[in-house]
């Protein structure tokens, strides 16, 4: 069976902005089963719909270094329509009225702290994705930050990953 992680800064029905999120939040669960468990991790916004927010089961949770303090990174997870989600807590990072808003470096800063977590909470969750699939440039730092993590230990090595760019207009300049 092959892992697949999807890594997204937005997911159907969970938060949406665009198109990203509809492909996102479709296309894991058509991937075969038997073939192939498909997971998708976000970042917990206090904007999302405290119907959503209900459904979130409290995993764990670690401080992860990040340009030299310590980050409060909490994980929570829930099933839905046949596929595992995570969602990365940080209220600091997350805690807007929208997914992307302020000061371009803040969302520079925000999306960082996620790409590094994402990788950060595979060996919590006991999730070795074969592949992950970064989705826009909110995710873009996530193959940089694996090439370090691999130096890290023998758990990381042997990760792909994969960019998709749903929308050249929103490249993150």
């Amino acid at each position: 069976m092959k892992n697949i992680l999807f890594a997204a800064s937005e997911c159907v029905p969970f938060i949406k902005t665009g198109g990203l999120a509809d492909v996102a939040g479709s296309l894991p669960k058509y991937f075969d089963k038997e073939r192939y468990d498909v997971r998708v991790v976000l970042p917990k916004y206090n904007c999302m719909y405290q119907k959503w927010k209900d459904m979130l089961e409290y995993v764990d949770h670690f401080y992860m270094n990040l340009a030299g303090q310590d980050r409060y990174v909490g994980i929570l997870k829930c099933q839905y329509e046949g596929v595992q989600f995570y969602f990365i807590d940080n209220e600091h990072y997350f805690n807007g009225f929208a997914p992307y808003e302020g000061d371009p470096k803040w969302n520079i800063e925000k999306f960082a702290f996620f790409s590094k977590a994402v990788l950060s909470i595979l060996p919590v969750i006991g999730f070795r994705p074969d592949l992950i699939h970064c989705h826009d440039w909110q995710t873009g730092l996530i193959p940089v930050y694996l090439d370090n993590f691999r130096y890290a230990g023998e758990y990381y090595r042997g990760i792909k990953t994969i960019m998709t760019i749903h929308n050249l207009k929103f490249q993150g300049v």
